[in-house]
């Protein structure tokens, strides 16, 4: 019996983990028909499709992320994507032609790559540890007051929100539009606004944010500072982004760096949560924290697939994939795989992760990984001593609506003496 998966769907997204091990197993290089897309599943073929951009494009995250249905949607939809259009400016053939760091290759990526890198240096990105602290200290205070207190509403989202906001200059009081935006981002992309099955809501809040990154960009240009905008689009650097680069980089930035490190913070804590002994353990020896966080990232990836188009016809695990193909590489299946890692499905702060594939392989591994490593790391030495004393209540299963992005959309904690 030939194994039913389909990466778009959200049929799998409790737990994808059984279905996983299944096309490891039986089908490791597996085509999905409603999707039309081969998924790749072992972590030895996942980080060959990663590495070899020769062979496997970038060019499909823009494909699969922005291919709405038409087909499926209203009259309402189709009069929300015109306004979205109009209040943006933004010329369709424009934005195909001039694809985002996330999707392009070769001679391109490296330039960009070279221009974003200097927002994300070591030294730059070590000096936001105190602010994260400070953040962190903020909103854990809130924790033990008598009522529920949600790690995602009241931890893993104000954390890299306010940090992403600061980054970029952002006045304080558009912080909670920033999450706004970044929601209906992931809806837009991944979620039930893709297919236009809901209304056109997180569509205009994207064009919302569009025109904001696009007024931004310019009054940067006039009048330069020392936020990560200023840095990457000061006429007086050699080598600067123009507005669309500018544009798109942010709404990347948005997914990549703010969702991925709220969902990597949730999963941690939901992971602890449902292995006492492993809570228990950090708790006492706190300098296992970066292991923890290193284990949260292989065991529940906050992002679980990334899309590539074959440039050539190739074969992978004795599958034909021919050439224009798009292929799901399953990050998610990969850090699962027993061939890489003993008893993957043990959640284990002492084992060795090196390897996983949480933030990608090759040229496009994730800009941001140190950024949110960072964060999860000051976020979770404030919570863990507290976890000890507090448990779940609530709705257990809430979970963001997304095929890329895997988290909760709320986790209530009580200390057990208000239980």
């Amino acid at each position: 019996m030939s194994v039913a998966y389909e990466p778009l769907s959200p049929r799998f997204r409790d737990d994808p983990y059984p279905i996983y091990r299944r096309l490891r197993d039986e089908a490791p290089v597996h085509f999905a028909p409603e999707a039309r897309m081969f998924c790749v599943s072992r972590h030895a073929d996942v980080g060959f499709v990663l590495k070899r951009a020769d062979l496997f494009s970038s060019a499909a995250m823009t494909t699969v992320l922005s291919g709405a249905d038409f087909g499926q949607m209203g009259p309402r939809y189709v009069l929300g994507l015109l306004r979205f259009l109009i209040k943006t400016r933004i010329n369709p053939l424009q934005v195909r032609k001039r694809k985002a760091l996330i999707s392009v290759d070769g001679a391109r990526h490296e330039t960009l790559r070279g221009i974003v890198n200097r927002g994300f240096t070591p030294s730059r990105i070590a000096g936001w540890e105190p602010r994260a602290r400070a953040i962190v200290g903020t909103q854990v205070r809130k924790l033990g007051r008598g009522k529920p207190f949600d790690v995602i509403e009241d931890l893993a989202i104000p954390l890299p929100v306010t940090i992403i906001a600061e980054m970029l200059g952002v006045d304080a009081g558009r912080r909670a539009d920033f999450k706004r935006w970044s929601n209906a981002l992931v809806s837009f992309m991944s979620g039930a606004a893709r297919t236009g099955a809901v209304d056109d809501g997180p569509m205009q809040d994207v064009g919302e944010l569009f025109a904001f990154l696009r007024q931004t960009v310019r009054e940067r240009r006039r009048h330069p500072g020392d936020d990560l905008v200023s840095v990457l689009v000061d006429p007086a650097r050699d080598g600067v982004l123009d507005e669309l680069d500018m544009v798109q980089f942010v709404v990347l930035l948005l997914v990549a760096g703010n969702e991925t490190t709220t969902n990597l913070i949730g999963n941690a804590a939901v992971a602890l949560l449902e292995h006492r002994d492993v809570l228990e353990r950090v708790a006492r020896e706190p300098e296992r924290v970066p292991a923890l966080v290193e284990e949260a990232l292989r065991f529940d990836s906050p992002i679980q697939m990334v899309f590539r188009t074959v440039s050539e016809d190739t074969e992978l695990a004795g599958t034909r994939i021919p050439r224009g193909a798009v292929v799901a590489a399953l990050l998610g299946s990969a850090n699962r795989d027993e061939r890489a890692f003993a008893e993957p499905d043990r959640f284990d702060v002492a084992r060795d992760t090196r390897g996983h594939l949480a933030f990608g392989f090759g040229p496009h591994f994730c800009l941001g990984a140190a950024l949110a490593r960072l964060e999860a790391r000051v976020a979770l030495e404030a919570l863990v001593p507290e976890l000890v004393h507090c448990k779940r209540v609530g709705e257990r299963n809430a979970r963001i609506d997304s095929f890329l992005v895997r988290g909760r959309a709320h986790l209530d904690i009580v200390e057990e003496s208000d239980v």
